[in-house]
């Protein structure tokens, strides 16, 4: 599986986004399953929030099982907030350390995102760093 953030979410459904040739580009190259949760989901659809047609395809990606949404619970709140509070000179948002969270538990190793600063500072275990796609 490769995690997904907001950034290429937004790009892949967004033609004028600046990074929409790369990220469609990297995605016909992979082979894995994408998934995410709600957080970066929540923050895309704000970012598309002026355009429509971009939110119904994000939507689209999901109901056709493009993207594959992973729970988070009550158990990963305490690490949530501790990565938050580790990162906060970044500062680390709500939805960067969910998918950190989620990397850690699940063993997910790769991320497709656009924000390579942050990504590349983050560690899981404190120790393992993710692989950045693109």
């Amino acid at each position: 599986m490769i995690l997904i953030d907001a950034g290429p979410l937004v790009a892949l459904v967004d033609a004028d986004d600046q990074y929409h040739e790369k990220c469609v580009d990297c995605l016909k190259s992979l082979r894995e399953p994408l998934v995410t949760v709600w957080p970066p989901l929540v923050e895309a659809v704000y970012l598309l929030g002026d355009l429509p047609h971009a939110q119904e395809a994000l939507w689209e990606m999901l109901a056709r099982g493009a993207v594959r949404l992973l729970t988070l619970d009550l158990v990963d709140i305490p690490r949530i907030r501790e990565l938050m509070i580790k990162y906060a000179d970044r500062p680390m948002d709500l939805a960067d350390a969910a998918l950190v969270r989620v990397a850690e538990r699940e063993g997910i190793r790769r991320i497709f995102t656009v924000d390579r600063s942050d990504f590349m500072v983050y560690r899981l275990h404190g120790r393992i760093g993710l692989a950045i796609v693109p």
